[in-house]
């Protein structure tokens, strides 16, 4: 007998309907002979719908003030659709619990709106799946030390079933979504992209971390460390499908790297919108001067990407970075304000109208080139590059938000990622 983890995106739980189809899905796992835990996420628009409540009481709901109360209010939606899940398997004739990720618990660290997981305790779910229950854990939060609810940030119900997989040692952690796996790039982008069969861990964590929406970050980091066995399928292929074509289906996120990635220099092309760049000009050119900067923005749990220090001209030089869009008045007000009269700088300018766009393939390491390539075809397009960043297995360059869709679909074509043979 296997144990598997299912977790189900908001539009897999986005109505009773599907909710109920999903209760189907689990209950074919199951009566297959699988130790059964599902984690699914709140309804689609319920957590949206939530904070925009809050929204309407008190507008400044950046505040720190309010971040608990709005772990509070977000965790509601997991516990709802994790609860009417339930109630769909015990329709369909099966035991069924749902847990809270505070009835275990599932125990974080105090950072509301972007807690991060510490423990798992697991004795509650083994004990159930022995009596012959399907298990149903919220997704997306958690409990601090101190009692409180906690979330994990934006796509955390990921994380939350990685997480538990991980702990429970599950045989397999499947994600089902509204795709039905990893594609080369967005096929709303580029519509020759092409689903792969599989993807090493860590080309997955670069695609993740660099804008791909497949997976969140965070639940990557966790299948890579523990080695879970993770899969990416669809959940809206129909729920009756023979369960070992199922099992097949998708992308296997593995971290064995076969002969067959070899063969691959470039994977896929990430990009996201969710960028500004921030310029701290006239620094002075001394040590500690980078830690005045981006300590200052760390300590405020802002989360920096992209670096550059252009060269010295007198003793001063202009200091740049990207943060999330959502930080970036944050960011902003903190230099303005605290930062910069200390540093000396001249001036905080901001781009908001900025983006990333990065090739990625673990091929890259044994290819030289590559990076030349993917300029050669951005200059051919006119397309500037404001900033670069590179490891052993990607490529980013930061370039004007109005040029990104030409960029992915070019770099696409470029690095025959359009070509027959490349994923499905």
């Amino acid at each position: 007998m296997s144990l598997i983890v299912h977790k189900y995106g908001g539009t897999s739980m986005g109505s009773t309907d599907r909710i109920a189809q999903v209760a189907k899905r689990v209950a074919k796992w199951f009566r297959a002979g699988h130790q059964m835990v599902v984690v699914p996420s709140a309804m689609s628009g319920e957590t949206n719908r939530l904070l925009a409540l809050a929204k309407e009481l008190a507008p400044a709901t950046v505040s720190e003030a309010y971040h608990r109360e709005l772990d509070m209010l977000a965790a509601t939606g997991e516990q709802a659709s994790s609860a009417l899940l339930a109630i769909a398997l015990q329709a369909e004739g099966l035991e069924s619990v749902s847990y809270a990720g505070w009835q275990l618990p599932i125990r974080t660290n105090n950072a509301y709106t972007k807690a991060r997981i510490e423990s798992i305790d697991d004795a509650r779910i083994r004990a159930d799946l022995d009596a012959g229950r399907v298990v149903i854990v919220t997704g997306f939060q958690g409990q601090d030390e101190q009692g409180n609810i906690t979330t994990l940030g934006r796509g955390g119900s990921d994380t939350s079933a990685v997480a538990v997989a991980a702990a429970m040692k599950a045989d397999e952690c499947l994600i089902y979504t509204d795709v039905d796996g990893v594609y080369t790039t967005d096929p709303r982008v580029v519509s020759e992209a092409r689903r792969l069969h599989t993807v090493s861990f860590e080309e997955m964590l670069e695609m993740a971390s660099l804008g791909s929406k497949v997976l969140q970050i965070r639940s990557v980091e966790f299948a890579g460390k523990y080695k879970v066995k993770l899969r990416v399928l669809s959940s809206f292929t129909p729920w009756d499908l023979d369960i070992d074509e199922e099992a097949r289906s998708g992308t296997l996120i593995t971290y064995e790297e076969d002969e067959n990635m070899e063969h691959a220099i470039v994977s896929g092309i990430a990009f996201t919108r969710d960028e500004t760049k921030i310029s701290v000009l006239g620094v002075p050119d001394k040590p500690g001067t980078a830690y005045q900067i981006l300590g200052a923005v760390a300590d405020a749990n802002i989360e920096i990407d992209m670096i550059i220090q252009n060269i010295s001209k007198d003793g001063l030089a202009d200091f740049s970075f990207t943060v999330g869009r959502g930080d970036y008045a944050r960011t902003l007000d903190l230099l303005q304000h605290q930062v910069l009269p200390k540093l000396g700088a001249q001036e905080v300018v901001g781009d908001t109208h900025i983006c990333k766009v990065s090739i990625v393939g673990i091929g890259m390491r044994s290819h030289v080139g590559v990076a030349s390539t993917m300029f050669r075809t951005l200059g051919a397009e006119g397309i500037n590059i404001q900033m670069i960043s590179t490891s052993e297995i990607k490529t980013s360059v930061v370039i004007d938000e109005k040029y990104m869709e030409l960029a992915v679909r070019t770099l696409h074509k470029a690095f025959g990622l359009d070509q027959v043979g490349t994923g499905a």
